[in-house]
């Protein structure tokens, strides 16, 4: 546990540090591999609204058109789920001051994952901010669902090793400025 913490620590000075504004080039991989899927016509995804230096993933929705676009919204111990969401359409920030839809709609389920994350290793082991919001939506739901899982950051973000617990989730993917890798 605290060797997570020394590395979250050191992952968010390192991404504030070396933050660099991608292009909608940076989607090019993420897109190509999405429309190589079955049914991608009627698949949800989920992104989420970046903060503290995140890979900015909102261009996706203006990039990908065919595909339902969803966020997350945060439900107590830590919980969250995911409803559809377009560009416009109004946001909150939540007590954890990011933002997430205000608007409540139908939860879905993602079919595809877009997770932010401080830092990943060559395993596809990801370390998130350290409330377990993901890992346990994930450990949930793909018990009886398929949800292909891809960490978006920066290349300089990779660490050797991740330490890992058996709560936590591999990701399917990681992308990054350098392309999409399993």
């Amino acid at each position: 546990m605290q060797q997570k913490i020394a590395i979250r620590k050191k992952a968010l000075i390192n991404r504030k540090k070396n933050y660099f504004e991608i292009s909608s080039h940076f989607f090019n991989p993420l897109i190509k591999f999405l429309k190589k899927q079955k049914k991608i016509n009627t698949s949800n995804l989920s992104i989420y609204y970046p903060s503290n230096f995140e890979v900015n993933v909102l261009g996706l929705s203006q990039l990908i058109k065919k595909i339902k676009i969803l966020l997350p919204i945060t439900k107590p111990n830590n919980q969250m789920k995911f409803v559809e969401w377009q560009y416009l359409d109004p946001l909150k920030v939540n007590k954890f001051g990011m933002l997430e839809p205000c608007v409540r709609k139908k939860t879905l389920v993602p079919d595809f994952m877009l997770v932010p994350l401080l830092a990943f290793d060559s395993n596809n082991n990801r370390l998130g901010y350290g409330k377990g919001f993901y890992d346990k939506f994930l450990n949930k739901f793909l018990r009886s669902k398929k949800i292909t899982t891809i960490g978006v950051g920066f290349s300089f973000q990779k660490y050797n090793k991740i330490p890992v617990s058996n709560l936590d989730v591999k990701l399917d993917y990681i992308l990054t400025e350098k392309g999409i890798s399993k």
